[in-house]
């Protein structure tokens, strides 16, 4: 989803953003039909591999048709009701799935996605204008395959393999092999080569990276929804593994969560960001209150803390990260030329794809590996070898539903194990979060200059004219 979401901006310009998104939802739903047929776990992960890319074609494509079909007084509201559509896809997806697993089977659960992809995917395009086009360049003129032919190709191989390499290496369960970490970094060179020399229309124009607002706002969003991530991730493993929840009541736990989620990015849509100019101070105000919501949440990550304390807390994390996403996102607006809005705007999309894969694996690797640690030394201070224990700890590791099962000296050392774990993953996460404060402080205020001769750099494409007003 993370490698292909600029590829999927790049043939938006192409084929159109309706069809593009229409599109996406098919891959979409093959992809979900092919992980529940998948007799092994290789097909499964390619299964999820196709899933992965209709879905960057649907996150990315969306958000490019919202900004372009809104004003700036109404640019707020209606990115708020976007991110408010996921984030209540995930809570229900989790809720739903916990309570009909025991049920329909794991199976189910993917192949029932596919016509609600297919319906959305109607809807669309249908409802989406027949002669919108997303931006006004050269990319979008000619016939059809002279643009094909121009697409980045090289850009998107390297792009993928530098980021498999790296979030494989992360993501391991017991030391980070040091191979692929350089390998990646090979690969991401070339990359970035690929794309100053030698490409034509970069995939990610690495120029318009020059830009410190636009630079600094990607990195500060890439920091920012990895620790979010660790949230939406770990906090139904919590609920399962240390409060003996059921797993449709530890899907739930993400309603809260992402309900906080909706509504700030709508309030502060509906009720601040009704301007254009900059939002410097409030994003920062945002940024601060995110990471003691995660201290707080390793604080009260315990057997017997207070349910409505830890329901408010993960209530009031979502409640910051939507509005930090809106703020961030119009702040950005004003500190880059209307002319660069669209890529701009895609490469958000782009890292914030980025965000929830690195937070995964990153946030898995050090959640798995202090799980590990933790009830190696709990049985070592029980007087027994963790050796002997070893296939019970890798089931353990992967399965948190499990321990509601265990008992004596297993259930408390595996209980113990997910405290710790929990505890360390949402202090790291608070950790990068707060550095991200400084990231997103060092975007600066100062608007940029508009000029009555605007050029925009994206490969070959050059766009001269007057700054078209924003508004449709």
């Amino acid at each position: 989803m993370s490698s292909t979401s600029p590829l999927a901006g790049k043939l938006s310009q192409i084929f159109s953003p309706r069809v593009c998104i229409f599109v996406s939802t098919i891959i979409l739903a093959i992809g979900v039909i092919f992980t529940s047929l998948a007799g092994s776990f290789e097909a499964f992960v390619l299964g999820r591999v196709v899933t992965g890319v209709g879905a960057a074609g649907i996150f990315t494509v969306s958000i490019i048709i919202v900004l372009e079909l809104t004003g700036s007084k109404r640019r707020g509201v209606f990115v708020g009701l976007l991110n408010s559509g996921y984030t209540v896809g995930v809570a229900a997806g989790a809720t739903v799935a916990g309570a009909l697993l025991p049920h329909v089977g794991w199976r189910a659960l993917f192949w029932l996605q596919a016509p609600l992809a297919l319906f959305g995917g109607t809807c669309l395009l249908f409802s989406i204008p027949h002669d919108f086009t997303a931006g006004k360049n050269s990319t979008s003129q000619g016939s059809i395959w002279p643009r094909l032919a121009r697409i980045d190709y090289l850009g998107a191989v390297t792009l993928t393999l530098s980021i498999v390499l790296f979030l494989f290496a992360l993501s391991s369960p017991k030391k980070i092999p040091v191979i692929p970490v350089v390998l990646s970094g090979i690969v991401l060179i070339t990359f970035i080569l690929n794309e100053v020399y030698i490409a034509r229309d970069p995939i990610i124009p690495v120029t318009l990276l020059k830009s410190r607002g636009l630079l600094f706002t990607c990195l500060g969003t890439v920091g920012y929804m990895m620790s979010r991530w660790s949230v939406l991730f770990y906090t139904p493993v919590y609920a399962l593994a240390v409060r003996d929840w059921s797993p449709a009541t530890a899907g739930s736990v993400l309603i809260p969560t992402n309900g906080g989620f909706a509504i700030g990015g709508l309030l502060v849509g509906w009720l601040h960001i009704r301007r254009q100019g900059s939002f410097y101070i409030p994003s920062l105000v945002v940024y601060t209150l995110f990471p003691l919501t995660l201290m707080l949440l390793a604080q009260i990550s315990t057997p017997h803390s207070s349910a409505t304390l830890f329901i408010f807390t993960v209530f009031f994390n979502g409640f910051v990260t939507g509005a930090a996403l809106n703020y961030t996102l119009a702040h950005l607006l004003h500190l880059t030329p209307k002319s660069t809005h669209y890529i701009a705007t895609s490469l958000i999309a782009t890292f914030r794809g980025f965000a929830g894969s690195f937070g995964s694996a990153i946030g898995g690797g050090i959640f798995t590996r202090v799980l590990r640690a933790s009830m190696e030394d709990g049985y070592r201070d029980s007087g027994i070898d963790p050796e002997g224990k070893e296939s019970l700890i890798r089931r353990v590791l992967g399965s948190p539903a499990l321990v509601s099962g265990l008992n004596g000296v297993d259930g408390k050392v595996a209980v113990g194990g997910y405290v710790a774990a929990l505890r360390s993953l949402w202090v790291a996460a608070a950790g990068c979060a707060a550095l991200m404060i400084l990231v997103q402080a060092s975007t600066g205020w100062t608007a940029a200059k508009e000029e009555a001769d605007v050029e925009v750099v994206s490969g070959q494409d050059h766009v001269h004219g007057q700054v078209q007003d924003e508004e449709r």
